[in-house]
């Protein structure tokens, strides 16, 4: 089975929008905890435009309710974004090479380059109580560099597997996924996976049993609106059982 993470960035986007607290972060999270999800991402990022640092705050204190569930902080390790990690202290914090200005994630980390800076911030992670994952592109060369870093996890950027989907070449494209994550496997890490995943090519992706967590949210908002929240979320669940 595959643990669901879900991201709720797209609801604060919508709080964000009308300048109120309506929908609630806390209480769309609760909601969705009810479901029986493993757990709950938020990306803030700097301009804070949909996740802030204040959801990080009141979604760690909402999860205290919630023992056996998770939460997942993602985002570039700025100054600003370390500090509210190390002061809300979540369950996994999941590293991604973010340029401030970027839309969204769209690459994973280049090790050869980047690993000497990431190694202290993972070590202060770390000391801290919280579980290190690397957001990574599906190359079994890189993901093989993630073990030196101390990093416990890897996150696969899967926007090219959703991209392959409906085309010819997404047995192709799903292989080099697999090699990858059994790389990661192979190293000792465990294997998460995000972005552009959705109903129709979640179940095929997590199917080998080698991916540990999905964490979903654009897909899953949009899918919301058409069959309702709860319903969405049990697709999901039904899916990655």
């Amino acid at each position: 089975m595959t643990h669901l993470s879900v991201n709720l960035n797209k609801i604060g986007l919508l709080r964000n929008s009308r300048g109120r607290d309506f929908p609630n972060m806390v209480q769309i999270a609760k909601q969705t905890l009810e479901q029986g999800v493993f757990g709950i991402t938020i990306h803030p990022r700097p301009d804070q435009r949909h996740a802030t640092y204040q959801d990080v705050r009141d979604l760690k204190a909402l999860l205290t309710q919630y023992p056996d569930r998770e939460l997942n902080v993602e985002g570039f390790p700025s100054d600003e974004f370390l500090n509210i990690v190390l002061e809300t202290q979540p369950h996994q914090c999941t590293l991604v090479p973010d340029d401030p200005n970027q839309l969204t994630s769209d690459h994973g980390w280049n090790l050869n380059r980047d690993r000497d800076a990431l190694i202290p911030v993972i070590n202060k992670l770390q000391a801290a109580g919280i579980r290190v994952s690397l957001f990574m592109d599906p190359d079994p060369e890189a993901i093989a560099l993630v073990k030196d870093t101390g990093a416990e996890r890897i996150e696969l950027y899967t926007e090219a597997y959703a991209n392959a989907w409906p085309t010819t070449e997404k047995d192709a494209v799903l292989a080099q996924y697999m090699e990858a994550a059994q790389t990661a496997v192979n190293h000792g890490l465990a294997v998460n996976a995000g972005h552009d995943l959705d109903l129709d090519n979640v179940a095929e992706l997590c199917a080998s049993g080698l991916i540990t967590e999905v964490s979903i949210g654009h897909a899953l908002t949009v899918e919301a609106l058409q069959m309702g929240w709860n319903q969405a979320i049990s697709a999901y669940l039904t899916r990655l059982a």
